[in-house]
């Protein structure tokens, strides 16, 4: 996981603010899953793979005894600390390939939008390292495909907005955010143990202003791609995308709000008892 385009202070500053908590929902499935293979023994040591600002650790840390937070970003990781804290969390630098923990001691490794920066084998050979048996797996993310927005009756046309948006940035998708969009299906198949199940399709409305709407827009890699090549092209790409949707919705503030709707889906794995 070497891939170094989260540092920048003001990027990950935009990302604490911006990028969306994983859901309820996905939580419960980790959870449930979690408790039918560890069979309701106590929950010791979760860690949250690509931590980035903290949003999954924090989600997860009031069910496991200690959480520990890896991301490569030390910007990213200031933020995190920055954050609402729990005692039983750290966060530190490393990697999913190459993971500071004894063999046989992990109970979750989880990652939530991260895993399609892995390097895959090197990844898994560290996931039958370092679980217990029992142990598991867990990786979320959601399809850019199917998000959509709504505020009133134009919902059509501001997720056409929204995806013109994209259209626009694809030149600078990366192929690991490709892969991402493909709910990681080569890493699913590689995933070396019996038991696995991906579950699709976990519908979430988010509420939110139409200035976070523009900020997670901002916390994308191939958006601070697109900056670092065309900067004035972005900044105008942010304030056109800002003007259409204030004109659709007939709004003059940025924090009037609006319904984002996405599907996320989770990847689970049980390392055999």
């Amino acid at each position: 996981m070497s891939y170094r385009l989260f540092e920048g202070k003001d990027h990950a500053s935009i990302y604490q603010k911006y990028r969306f908590v994983p859901p309820e929902e996905v939580k419960v499935l980790i959870l449930q899953y979690l408790e039918e293979k560890r069979g309701g023994q106590p929950l010791g040591l979760a860690v949250d793979l690509g931590c980035g600002t903290g949003q999954l650790s924090r989600l997860l840390a009031p069910h496991f005894q200690e959480l520990v937070g890896l991301d490569i970003s030390e910007g990213q990781l200031e933020e995190a600390r920055a954050g609402l804290g729990y005692p039983n969390v750290t966060y530190r630098l490393g990697t999913a390939e190459e993971l500071p923990f004894t063999d046989g001691s992990v109970d979750l490794l989880a990652a939530a939008s991260a895993a399609h920066w892995f390097q895959q084998q090197r990844f898994l050979t560290e996931t039958q390292r370092v679980l217990k048996p029992g142990g598991c797996i867990a990786l979320l993310g959601f399809g850019d495909d199917n998000v959509h927005l709504q505020s009133r009756d134009c919902g059509d046309r501001l997720t056409q907005i929204y995806r013109e948006v994209r259209e626009v940035l694809l030149p600078y998708t990366s192929s690991q955010v490709a892969v991402a969009s493909n709910k990681l299906q080569e890493l699913f198949d590689a995933i070396p143990f019996p038991d696995k199940q991906r579950v699709e399709s976990v519908q979430v409305r988010h509420c939110v202003s139409v200035r976070a709407l523009l900020g997670f827009i901002e916390s994308w890699s191939m958006f601070q791609s697109y900056r670092g090549s065309q900067p004035t092209a972005a900044q105008h790409l942010l304030n056109d995308t800002l003007n259409r949707i204030l004109e659709e919705i007939g709004a003059e503030s940025a924090d009037t709000e609006l319904e984002i709707h996405l599907e996320y889906f989770c990847i689970l794995a049980s390392k055999p008892q």
